[in-house]
């Protein structure tokens, strides 16, 4: 006797009935008000005619529950990736899922794969935040699970990130452009794939416009790294411009040039990387604004594009999120 296997109708194929996309099919499913009342009408029709019942609807009618997203996640108590989180959780509450949180306990791919043994069975599709070391092709997900990854240098999986190279190149052009004879940079840590980025660029805009290339100094990403590197460099009586590869140690080297008797910008520039409470400081810190509502919010339809249509690219690819300079006070020409 021969079995004959249907494929369950999916959110995809409701879209091409009606004639919309799948993301206004979700909106009409989650009884959004930004959807106009003929479109609703035909997306309702759709779903009649194929008999579409979609996962989140029908479980939140057997269980009064959503359907779920897992986030993995280490350093949650970093802002950047606090503020991932909530736009994650904000998006992915849009479309109609639950978010529940894995904590790893470091980005060791070991740590994460014990996390992973906490996920649920019924889980949508997975969310990896903060994977700042190539390890991710040692993450074991199960096999047909919809995953998707924030700043994957290896195409694993498809992966959402920030343009590190765009915003390193913007702050160091930024102050060449100024008239700084160089550019000294406050690093990241070496086993940062982001940091190594930044500072792969910074060497290369120097290198670039045929400028002198001071080793930097590598920090941990902390007000206190930044404050003790800061101590060194105020020392130098050559330094005059430079890029921190993050906004909490740019606010630690502010410290230090203050108290070493340094103004910023008329003695040195300086420029931060994130646009985290930049503006706050004092100076208000000229930094490279990363846009974190949108990384999450990119993150989850990525995720949900892939649970709704049933569908994983062959061939994943890497989305990367623009990002800008944003100038306040912290830097002038030398001397300005």
């Amino acid at each position: 006797m021969s079995q004959r296997t249907e494929r369950r109708v999916r959110a995809h194929d409701v879209a091409t009935l009606a004639g919309v996309s799948t993301q206004t099919v979700s909106r009409v499913v989650n009884g959004a008000a930004n959807v106009r009342p003929a479109t609703r009408d035909r997306v309702l029709e759709a779903m009649a005619k194929l008999g579409y019942a979609p996962s989140q609807a029908a479980r939140a009618l057997r269980s009064g529950k959503l359907d779920t997203i897992g986030v993995i996640v280490h350093h949650l108590a970093r802002t950047g990736e606090a503020r991932i989180m909530e736009s994650v959780a904000r998006t992915a509450h849009q479309y109609g899922y639950a978010v529940t949180l894995l904590d790893a306990s470091s980005e060791n791919a070991n740590d994460m794969n014990s996390a992973l043994q906490n996920l649920r069975h019924d889980i949508a599709g997975l969310v990896i935040l903060s994977l700042e070391t190539a390890e991710i092709e040692h993450v074991r997900v199960p096999g047909r699970l919809p995953v998707v990854a924030a700043d994957s240098r290896t195409l694993v999986h498809p992966s959402v990130g920030f343009d590190q190279r765009g915003g390193a190149r913007l702050a160091v052009t930024h102050l060449l452009g100024l008239g700084h004879s160089t550019v000294h940079l406050v690093a990241g840590p070496l086993s940062s794939l982001q940091a190594g980025e930044r500072e792969d660029e910074w060497r290369q805009v120097l290198l670039a416009f045929d400028r002198t290339v001071i080793e930097p100094f590598h920090g941990d990403w902390t007000l206190a790294s930044g404050y003790q590197i800061g101590r060194r460099l105020a020392d130098d009586p050559g330094v005059t411009a430079v890029f921190a590869a993050n906004d909490e140690m740019a606010a630690g080297l502010l410290r230090a040039l203050y108290e070493a008797g340094k103004r910023v910008p008329q003695d040195v520039s300086v420029v931060g990387f994130d646009d985290i409470l930049a503006g706050y400081l004092w100076p208000p810190l000229t930094t490279v604004h990363q846009d974190f509502a949108a990384m999450g919010e990119t993150l989850v339809r990525a995720l949900v594009n892939q649970v709704e249509t049933g569908t994983r690219s062959a061939q994943p690819v890497a989305s990367l999120i623009a990002a800008r300079l944003v100038l306040r006070q912290s830097t002038s020409t030398p001397g300005g």
